[in-house]
Order: C-alpha cells, then sequence, then structure tokens
C-alpha cells in the first residue's frame, strides 16, 4: 500500500513541474515522473494480484516514455535553436 501512496506523491510532483515551469526541459521531466509513478501502480498492483499483465502494461508505457523522449527532446531542441532559450512560450513560434 505504501507503494501507491509513493506513486500518488510522485505523480503530484509531475503534475506541479508540468503545470507551473515554462522550461520545457523541467515540463519533460515532470512528464517522466508522471509516467514512472503510474508504472509503479502497475507493478504493484500486478504483484498484489499475482498477476503479470501490470508489468506487460508497464514495459508499453516505457517504450511510450522512450519515444516521447526522443519527440519531446527534438521539439525542445528546435525551440532552442530558435530562441536560444528552452520557455514553452516561445513554442507558437515554431509553426512559422
Amino acid at each position: 500500500m505504501y507503494y501507491v501512496v509513493l506513486a500518488v506523491i510522485l505523480f503530484a510532483i509531475g503534475g506541479a513541474a508540468v503545470l507551473t515551469r515554462r522550461n520545457a526541459i523541467i515540463a519533460l521531466l515532470g512528464v517522466e515522473l508522471m509516467l514512472n509513478s503510474c508504472n509503479l501502480v502497475l507493478v504493484t498492483f500486478s504483484r498484489m494480484w499475482g498477476n503479470i499483465e501490470g508489468q506487460v502494461f508497464a514495459f508499453f508505457v516505457m517504450v511510450v516514455a522512450a519515444a516521447e523522449v526522443v519527440v519531446g527532446l527534438a521539439i525542445v531542441v528546435a525551440i532552442f535553436r530558435t530562441n536560444r532559450s528552452a520557455s514553452l512560450d516561445g513554442a507558437n513560434q515554431l509553426k512559422h
């Protein structure tokens, strides 16, 4: 049960980082923290109930997280090359 509480705390910290910070790197880190907290819950419930589906879902979440990091970092690099800053405020300039 402590793992679920830890996952909720990690998810809250990640959500707060995404919602309050304007730096793209910190926002990406917040999303990764939220995905890892979901993985912790999936593996915890999988172990509690003695089946493997939660661990399989956690594996797929890790794959999606890795793909998200690749695309996210490419966008951050594009923002940094355009604005010389990693702030998300300049992200709307990429559409031109």
